[in-house]
């Protein structure tokens, strides 16, 4: 963080939207740098960013592209700012590593609202000592660290991004219960639904990073029809 603060970099083309955000989430004591394009921004991120706004439509990088690159060198969470609602739009979004979607126009509130949601999941940085052990649970080779927000296999720290950590720690700490897409989205967002193939996309990317076969899953089962568990 930036003097303490967290430290949020914008993207956006429209200077009224980066006045907008600047305002409000200065007001909300973060400190902020309002870019006007994704190659400006990509200048300017480094390890001490605690989240990325970028729009998704920008001339030059879009958002995605934008936020690709930043998957390369970065796992700090972020959120796309979009006109789009559509579902293919969000599984876009998610497919490429963001942690929230918002839709143009959006509410004050409802902005605040889930950038300190995604900050309160902001993964800290590994401390030397281990917590206590209720805080770290278990899953066959795996541990998941609740208070670092981090995953162990064989020792091996394994980069999920905030909100593939969120889904995995929801199933973790309800063996055996059996969440839908639907399900998992309203408890991570607490938000309606944005539709199965996004929720699909998440679990995809949590397998492929934990070496988990989707035809026979060790970790994340599926339950055909109905959603996915942890045994």
């Amino acid at each position: 963080m930036k003097n303490q603060k967290p430290y949020i970099l914008i993207a956006d083309d429209d200077r009224e939207i980066r006045d907008v955000l600047t305002l409000l989430l200065s007001s909300e004591d973060y400190t902020t740098l309002a870019l006007e394009s994704g190659e400006a921004l990509l200048d300017k991120a480094e390890n001490d960013v605690d989240l990325y706004i970028l729009d998704v439509n920008m001339p030059g990088l879009s958002g995605f592209m934008t936020a690709a690159e930043l998957r390369r060198h970065y796992d700090s969470p972020i959120i796309f700012l979009t006109a789009y609602s559509g579902e293919s739009d969000k599984v876009m979004g998610f497919s490429v590593g963001a942690d929230d979607y918002i839709v143009k126009p959006f509410s004050s509130a409802e902005l605040l609202m889930r950038v300190r949601a995604i900050l309160r999941r902001r993964t800290p940085k590994p401390e030397d000592t281990l917590p206590p052990a209720k805080n770290r649970l278990p899953l066959g080779d795996l541990f998941l660290d609740l208070d670092s927000q981090s995953v162990l296999k064989n020792g091996e720290s394994i980069p999920l991004t905030h909100t593939e950590f969120s889904i995995l720690a929801l199933l973790l700490q309800n063996r055996k219960r059996i969440f839908s897409p639907d399900s998992i989205y309203q408890a991570i967002w607490n938000d309606n639904a944005v539709g199965d193939a996004a929720i699909m996309v998440h679990i995809k990317n949590i397998r492929k990073k934990l070496g988990d076969d989707s035809r026979n899953p060790v970790y994340i089962k599926t339950a055909w029809g109905r959603g996915y568990y942890v045994d």
